[in-house]
């Protein structure tokens, strides 16, 4: 907490340095359409992804603290802890981290348009 101290008109204040960025790892950004499960499945958007955690658009506001389970095309369904959710954004933990290689993959795959297996007959 900073502190403040009152020099005749004069203010002085003694700032710590804020962390610029508290991730772990590095996130790619990506848009791809994932399922939120819950009482219900909610359709919800990837912002970002790193092995640790992933920022989600959702359509329905998500509470901080909140345990989720998300499907996530090519990694499946995993388990996350909301830290942090404004309005309709949520940024969320991993339980466990995700493999490199698999966002790897991810990305690429996304990067195609085909991270979701297609429904076509023949493929």
């Amino acid at each position: 907490m900073p502190r403040l101290t009152y020099f005749s008109k004069m203010f002085s204040a003694e700032f710590e340095p804020v962390e610029a960025n508290r991730r772990r790892a590095a996130r790619s950004r990506v848009a791809l359409n994932a399922e939120l499960d819950g009482s219900h499945r909610t359709l919800c958007k990837v912002a970002n992804i790193s092995i640790g955690g992933i920022r989600l658009r959702t359509y329905s506001a998500l509470k901080v603290g909140a345990k989720i389970w998300i499907t996530i095309p090519i990694i499946g369904r995993v388990s996350a802890t909301v830290k942090w959710a404004d309005d309709y954004n949520a940024g969320c933990e991993f339980a466990e981290p995700i493999r490199a290689d698999v966002i790897e993959t991810l990305l690429s795959r996304a990067g195609r348009g085909d991270a979701f297996p297609s429904s076509r007959s023949g493929k």
